[in-house]
């Protein structure tokens, strides 16, 4: 529920954001102008007509339209639905730092995330098993040091991101954001319902967009903005040189905040748009506390003792002595992974190399993508996924 602005005022908000032709920066310089809704409503068509259209100002005069924002109030009285606008406390203090902060934010979720420390994290949509992995790994480590991880809930990277702060070791460590490019009675892409759930029952999902607002091509250029505007830093994990990604950490610098990415194959298209980032002078990282290291900053809300994290660690020190263990005791599959490194191959290429038959081959190259350690990419390559 809505607790820092009434209802009526809401209604004002509204009222005014569905006006057609009325834009958010305008709207911004409306309120700049007259403090309030109520103001805007109150002011004379000489006073409108000097930041507004004659049109516009008409349309302002005739007053707030509640048949057309009644639905929104409905859907806001439902339990987790929140409408943060301008004059919210709850609006985050970093998004207002940029250039054309959205006046009204829809939202779904926990409200508190909207002002914690966050991290951006974005990438293709194309993502190759090894980038997803690695999203989804700097994720959850970034989360565990109390950092909220905001994305856009696309396929790809941005999916592996949010799944990744969903793993976070303690309920008080960081969770996610993900701001999306439609209203928020729609979820897009649809085989995202199940993360979406996920993500409003930790997180928070926001939009811009009023409710019923389709998913159009133009939107998501559009909400870029607030996925680097919410964010201190952006890590660009995998990106080709037209990617949107590349819009997001150019935003993102514009706004002020750190850019990072992570270095690829100079064989691989996703890892192109990376590379010129770094050319451009993002951070080149390898490791979490890469991140953390530039950022300057030390853990926020991470519960954990020592003691369990020695644990953990203790585990997968075990478990990675086993897995090299069997590697070992089995050669073929040890002469199998150094053969492929960390680039695409192709099932010829491995032959040529391992000197093992294509039924042998295949059968290997079966069980080790059972075992998660292989994955199949396109144009019948494979990829060992570190």
């Amino acid at each position: 529920m809505q607790t820092k602005v009434n209802h009526d005022e809401i209604a004002r908000w509204l009222s005014l954001s569905f006006i057609e032709g009325l834009g958010g920066q305008t709207l911004c310089q409306l309120i700049n102008k007259f403090g309030s809704p109520t103001n805007i409503y109150q002011a004379s068509q000489i006073q409108l007509r000097k930041l507004v259209s004659a049109n516009i100002a008409n349309k302002i005069s005739i007053g707030v339209d509640l048949v057309a924002v009644q639905s929104t109030l409905d859907w806001l009285q439902q339990d987790g639905n929140h409408i943060i606008t301008l004059a919210d406390s709850h609006y985050p203090q970093l998004l207002l730092e940029i250039s054309n902060p959205p006046p009204i934010l829809y939202a779904k979720g926990h409200l508190t995330w909207l002002n914690h420390p966050s991290i951006a994290i974005v990438g293709s949509r194309s993502a190759t098993p090894q980038g997803e992995k690695n999203a989804e790994d700097f994720a959850t480590n970034l989360a565990n040091f109390g950092l909220c991880v905001v994305s856009g809930l696309a396929l790809g990277i941005d999916g592996a991101a949010h799944r990744g702060s969903l793993k976070a070791n303690a309920e008080n460590c960081g969770a996610t954001i993900a701001v999306v490019g439609t209203g928020l009675d729609i979820v897009y892409p649809a085989k995202h319902r199940d993360l979406a759930h996920k993500i409003v029952q930790r997180g928070l999902i926001i939009s811009e967009f009023a409710l019923g607002t389709p998913s159009r091509p133009q939107n998501f250029p559009r909400r870029n903005r607030i996925i680097s505007g919410l964010s201190l830093g952006c890590l660009v994990v995998e990106a080709n040189i037209q990617s949107g990604s590349l819009i997001t950490a150019k935003l993102a610098a514009e706004q002020g905040r750190e850019v990072f990415a992570i270095p690829g194959s100079i064989h691989s298209p996703v890892a192109k748009g990376c590379h010129l980032l770094i050319k451009q002078g993002a951070k080149l990282v390898e490791s979490t506390q890469d991140i953390m290291d530039e950022l300057q900053i030390e853990f926020f809300e991470r519960k954990q003792t020592d003691s369990q994290y020695a644990s953990q660690s203790d585990s997968q020190s075990h478990s990675q002595a086993n897995s090299q263990a069997k590697v070992q005791v089995d050669s073929p599959t040890s002469i199998l992974l150094s053969a492929m490194g960390h680039d695409p191959i192709n099932m010829d290429a491995l032959i040529r190399v391992t000197q093992l038959s294509a039924d042998r081959l295949s059968a290997m190259l079966m069980m080790l993508e059972l075992e998660g350690k292989v994955a199949t990419v396109s144009g019948g390559q494979y990829q060992r996924i570190s």
